[in-house]
């Protein structure tokens, strides 16, 4: 659009004959050099073709004025650093544009001049001072509801916080203990790094050349060769080292050359062997398929005999509503065998699924569990325990099974101790499993209304089973729903003979029979207790019980009620409350604790006593004492089965080891882990040694003679959540771990016998 202007490159050389050197003599805003027309044609004349001015020479030589204006183009603007003015008019109308804007510039300086310059007197440093910057990190709080909660309606009321000591609660500062504790050990790492110096290297490029080179063998002739085996030299060599050659083919066949006895030494001293190694793993695609295992018990009596309970897998919604759905899956408790993995020994029908179930200590045939609905279920497999006592190995019992054609077996079985068996094997062993009903039910108008996630069997009372009394406590139970139920186990020959007479009654009626209905539903416990204070009205809702000694004497009036009497509908209270008047029934027995610990879905570990104590001094009775240490439910809460008053409770991020009598909170506690522990067990060899189960699939090792602020060992057993664990005593020197995961697995593993044999005076 400027016909007048022509662009110009100007090199360093050219710009220092004329003196217009880029940022010098001219500048971005002092951008304009006059250049005579005589300089730049004798320019052309000394230089000729290697002239800046060469591409321009027709121009230059046309050009009527004296002198050409050369402009510095800093931007290029025009494409080069410099360029031409090749007519008056525009020099003329460039030039005064120059001049106006140097005058407005000039007036504004001498503008800001008229006034006072500002002055810093500190002010700055001051603002700076005031001026809020985060320093410290924030501190991160997970607020939690507990679960029965969600949804409950709300009322708001007006109150004077001064007339109610607890309607407000102050924050006191305290002295923190985790700060203040000792380390013993501390991992430190240390990295050394080198110096970086940045450098370059350049090498010489020369001519390659194609070059090769061939080698050939020696051949010495025949007379060489023997010259050379018959000389002295060679016989003197040999005899000098054939003996040590000897020595050295000795050693290579005695030994391993290459074994490192200095590092074999440091693993026998540092690292002792700590493990736990698989044995076998069982699953079943018919009863654990999508559904996670909810315990798992060992046979009291019969080596190798395993049960476990399976229950559904619930979403995080369905676990708050608590609703109950019909689910199209059968409920059991799966009796598994070492010796005949591929098969199923047992199944026991159970009216809805398993939270949790116990042997009972005197008669193992009997089994009690705890349903989901909160009902209690008895089974009785007395009839099939020659089964379970005559399990063979699968090898002898393949030989042993008949020519008849078999079922398909619905276990599938991964045996990863010895060798897998093949196909035919298993299509030959596998044998339908024999289905066992419940004897007795609860009824459950007067169940637990909530599942019953924790049962105990209680001593029994030798002068009782003399006596041939039935009422006598034997089992307890807990629920959420802050109650804690004592039932009577009633006679198992007389339900299946009433059972029996009934059925003949329907087949001589032509009745369809229907064992399910059939079953007694009106066994009620003996007692309830509500675990709530009134004074505070504050609610406990247990999923955990431990009890130290607790022994019931229960005296019936006449003779013992019969069978149809029970079933007929009773009018009163089905429950002997502690503090009613059926107290006169009860006889405590002398020198029995009393005492008894809780843990609750809020993560609080609960001490009290079944008897209501006064306090001398007040005249009010005692209540009980919390401890709010764990921050999510009560998983585990275990006693030492070496010391009476030890208990282990885990829950949430942390674990805790109490003792009774000590009531200033636990004798060890553990820091916050990670991930969360979902089960635990103490060892039944060691008093220092406990297994936790955690939500990543692994097994932590506990050894508290070695370390107590961390695990001595873990091993990852699952890739999903540890849900149950349960050691078991095979034998002095076999002993079992039973790990459950959420995806429906049992894993047994054989613990090493470094975590067996109790050291000195553990």
């Amino acid at each position: 659009g400027h016909p007048e202007i022509f662009p110009l490159l100007l090199t360093a050389k050219t710009q220092k004959i004329f003196n217009c050197r880029a940022d010098e003599d001219v500048t971005e805003e002092n951008c304009f050099k006059s250049i005579k027309k005589e300089d730049i044609i004798q320019d052309l004349k000394t230089r000729a073709n290697t002239s800046d001015f060469h591409p321009l020479k027709k121009v230059i030589l046309e050009y009527p004025g004296e002198e050409l204006l050369v402009v510095f183009d800093p931007k290029l603007q025009y494409g080069q650093n410099f360029y031409i003015v090749a007519s008056e008019e525009a020099k003329e109308n460039l030039l005064k544009l120059s001049a106006t804007a140097e005058e407005t510039e000039e007036n504004r300086e001498e503008t800001l001049e008229g006034h006072k310059a500002w002055v810093s007197l500190g002010s700055e440093k001051e603002v700076e001072e005031e001026s809020v910057k985060e320093r410290d990190t924030k501190i991160k709080y997970k607020i939690s509801r507990v679960r029965r909660k969600f949804g409950a309606p709300i009322t708001f009321t007006d109150k004077n916080a001064s007339d109610d000591k607890d309607s407000y609660a102050e924050c006191t500062s305290y002295e923190d203990n985790t700060f203040s504790i000792k380390m013993i050990e501390r991992d430190v790492g240390v990295q050394t790094v080198p110096k970086v110096r940045e450098t370059s290297t350049q090498t010489k490029w020369t001519y390659p050349k194609n070059a090769s080179t061939q080698y050939y063998t020696r051949q010495l002739s025949n007379e060489a060769k023997a010259e050379t085996l018959s000389s002295e030299t060679l016989k003197e060599f040999l005899t000098a080292v054939h003996i040590r050659m000897e020595i050295a083919l000795q050693q290579n066949e005695i030994m391993d050359v290459f074994f490192d006895d200095w590092k074999a030494l440091a693993e026998d001293e540092c690292k002792p062997d700590v493990y736990l190694k698989a044995y076998q793993s069982f699953t079943d695609v018919q009863y654990l398929k999508n559904r996670t295992i909810s315990c798992v018990r060992w046979h009291p009596t019969i080596y190798g005999i395993i049960a476990l309970s399976a229950r559904e897998q619930p979403s995080y919604e369905e676990q708050v509503n608590l609703s109950n759905k019909l689910l199209l899956h059968q409920s059991v408790i799966l009796i598994l065998s070492f010796f005949d993995p591929i098969c199923l020994q047992l199944v026991l029908k159970a009216p809805e699924d398993i939270y949790c179930f116990q042997f009972s200590p005197s008669d193992p045939n009997i089994i009690a569990g705890g349903c989901v609905n909160g009902q209690v279920v008895l089974w009785d497999i007395s009839k099939h325990e020659e089964k379970l006592q005559s399990a063979l190995p699968v090898a002898d019992e393949i030989n042993d099974l008949s020519e008849g054609e078999p079922t398909v077996a619905a276990l599938v079985t991964e045996v990863i101790r010895g060798v897998m068996p093949s196909p035919m094997q298993i299509q030959q062993s596998s044998t339908e499993p024999s289905l066992v009903r419940y004897c007795a039910a609860s009824s459950i108008p007067y169940s637990n209304k909530k599942p019953a996630t924790d049962m105990q069997w209680l001593p029994c009372n030798s002068e009782d089973d003399q006596k041939g009394d039935e009422n006598y406590l034997q089992l307890v139970t807990c629920s959420p729903d802050c109650s804690i139920l004592f039932w009577d186990i009633p006679s198992i020959e007389h339900r299946q003979k009433f059972l029996s007479e009934k059925i003949k009654e329907k087949k001589r009626s032509h009745m369809p029979l229907d064992t399910d209905e059939d079953l007694d539903l009106s066994w009620k416990p003996l007692i309830k207790i509500n675990l709530r204070e009134r004074d505070t009205n504050t609610e406990y809702g247990p999923t955990r019980v431990s009890l130290r000694e607790l022994q019931y004497r229960y005296k019936t009036s006449g003779k013992a009620k019969s069978l149809s009497a029970l079933r007929t509908p009773i009018k009163e209270s089905p429950y002997t409350e502690m503090s009613a008047s059926s107290s006169k029934n009860l006889e405590a027995l002398e020198n029995i604790s009393t005492n008894f610990f809780v843990g609750n879905e809020d993560g609080e570990v609960v001490y009290s006593d079944w008897k209501m104590k006064i306090d001398t001094h007040s005249k009010k009775p005692m209540h009980s004492q919390k401890y709010t240490l764990h921050i999510e439910t009560i998983n585990t809460l275990q006693n030492s089965p070496f010391f009476k008053d030890i208990f282990l409770s885990i829950g949430g991020q942390k674990f805790a080891i109490w003792k009774e009598g000590v009531t200033n909170g636990p004798i060890l506690q553990s820091s916050c882990s990670e991930g969360r522990y979902t089960a635990g067990q103490w060892s039944l060899t060691r008093p220092g040694v406990f297994f936790i189960g955690r939500d990543n699939g692994n097994i932590d090792i506990w050894d508290l003679l070695k370390k107590t602020h961390e695990p001595s060992h873990f091993q990852n057993i699952s890739k999903s959540m540890i849900t149950f664990i349960s050691p078991s005593s095979a034998s002095a020197e076999q002993h079992f771990l039973a790990v459950s995961d959420d995806l429906g697995v049992l894993h047994i593993l054989e613990i090493c016998q470094t975590l067996c044999h109790p050291l000195s005076n553990e």
